[in-house]
């Protein structure tokens, strides 16, 4: 955000993007007192009509200024404060009346928003392309670790790495503070409540009514429902272990326009993460995706750990004990392959993995494809110390020429085991 102050200098408005609840207010309104002599902030989810309104007609747009600063009671200076649009999706001529506003240089903007793209939330205007986007994802593994009191661990990690080092007698700590971050998560809300209280059953009340949130929030945009259901199934799919997310056994048959449309409006409201299979793994990985063939993750893996057991009490919701106590059962590994995911894109990765037939009857899998420079990067997944990697072998040997680094991430030690490097899930983040 400083970065964007510094260089744009007025010439283009910032749009931060991301969930309900992820923090977008919160942070924007801090970088505004801190950064600016004077702001105003506009929630467009309680103003009054009279104030969405005032965007319909910008032929006078000093009027519009006075406007907004005798409502908000606050003065306005030249270069020196910014105009806030909060939820912006919910009044689509404010942010169509961005073009304008920058055009005339006074102030600085800044909107946030979930649902930005969304067609009912952009029917009838033009999109300005003054804006810079960003994304704001949940508080990933560093950024929880901070919040905890730990201001030292991943850079020492992030040493270790760059030494080709084991973590050592830090490692049991290190996994204990991870399967932490699994079962909380990077929701704000639920970070501070376990700050707050040390109650787990208190910070899974939290998550629940920020699941509740988001399912009012996808059914508001699509009112059949099957976006809601799409989000609502993640943790059973994961749970099958096969090679894509099934969408007719969830909604039923539809075509593909249709399909692609509610995927689209699921990753708009990035609530989720989605990962294509891709025919053809190399740099440009996206011209190849197949969009009909997908896996789709929570972008929160603590709200996942409580949707995997949504139609059950807390009391009755054993993963708790057996995270914390590193006795996870195999068939709930799946939740590590989300955690991985949601470590990814909050590093800037855009997700894709890969299949391809072994035999009649049998398939390979990577799990993830990342890009660096001109390699692709492997990654496969496993929840134990399992130590076996034949998909990533065959898909190194397949595609030799294209394969940088690779990786096993798993929940043992750093290692080495010939030219793939066993990583330990907490240093996923350092990739």
């Amino acid at each position: 955000m400083q970065t964007w102050k510094s260089e744009s200098s007025g010439r283009t408005a910032l749009l931060i993007e991301g969930a309900r609840r992820v923090g977008k207010s919160t942070i924007v309104e801090t970088f505004a007192k801190t950064e600016y002599k004077s702001y105003i902030f506009i929630d467009f989810n309680r103003v009054s009509k009279d104030v969405k309104s005032i965007f319909d007609d910008l032929m006078d747009i000093d009027r519009l200024f006075i406007f907004l600063q005798a409502t908000f009671h606050v003065n306005l200076y030249e270069r020196n404060s910014v105009i806030i649009f909060d939820e912006v999706q919910n009044c689509p001529k404010a942010r169509q009346a961005i073009k304008y506003l920058v055009a005339d240089g006074r102030y600085d903007y800044i909107e946030t928003g979930s649902l930005i793209s969304i067609r009912k939330n952009t029917e009838g205007i033009t999109i300005p392309s003054e804006e810079e986007r960003i994304q704001m994802n949940p508080m990933d593994l560093e950024e929880f670790r901070w919040a905890m009191g730990d201001d030292a661990s991943m850079d020492i990690y992030r040493k270790m790495l760059e030494k080709g080092m084991a973590a050592g007698a830090s490692f049991r700590n290190a996994m204990r503070d991870l399967r932490l971050y699994m079962l909380v998560g990077g929701m704000p809300q639920a970070v501070n409540e376990l700050l707050d209280t040390n109650n787990l059953q208190k910070v899974d009340k939290v998550k629940r009514n920020i699941l509740n949130l988001y399912n009012d929030d996808l059914l508001k945009v699509d009112p059949s429902g099957v976006v809601s259901r799409l989000f609502l199934s993640i943790p059973s799919q994961l749970s099958r272990n096969v090679a894509k997310y099934s969408f007719s056994s969830v909604v039923g048959n539809m075509s593909e326009n249709k399909m692609v449309e509610a995927i689209r409006c699921l990753e708009e409201s990035k609530v989720a993460n989605v990962a294509y299979n891709v025919k053809d793994p190399s740099v440009g990985m996206g011209l190849t995706k197949d969009n009909s063939c997908f896996k789709i993750y929570t972008a929160d893996t603590g709200l996942f750990v409580t949707l995997a057991f949504w139609n059950k009490d807390y009391t009755e919701n054993s993963i708790y004990q057996k995270l914390l106590s590193d006795k996870l059962s195999a068939n709930l590994g799946y939740i590590y392959e989300n955690l991985v995911a949601q470590m990814l894109v909050a590093g800037g990765n855009k997700i894709y993995y890969h299949t391809w037939a072994k035999d009649e009857k049998h398939s390979y899998e990577v799990d993830f494809l990342i890009s660096r420079g001109s390699k692709v990067w492997p990654i496969e997944v496993k929840s134990s110390g399992y130590r076996t990697h034949a998909s990533l072998d065959a898909f190194c040997k397949k595609y030799s020429d294209r394969v940088g680094e690779r990786f096993l991430i798993y929940t043992k030690d750093y290692a080495k085991d010939g030219a793939t490097t066993l990583l330990p899930v907490f240093m996923t983040p350092l990739l």
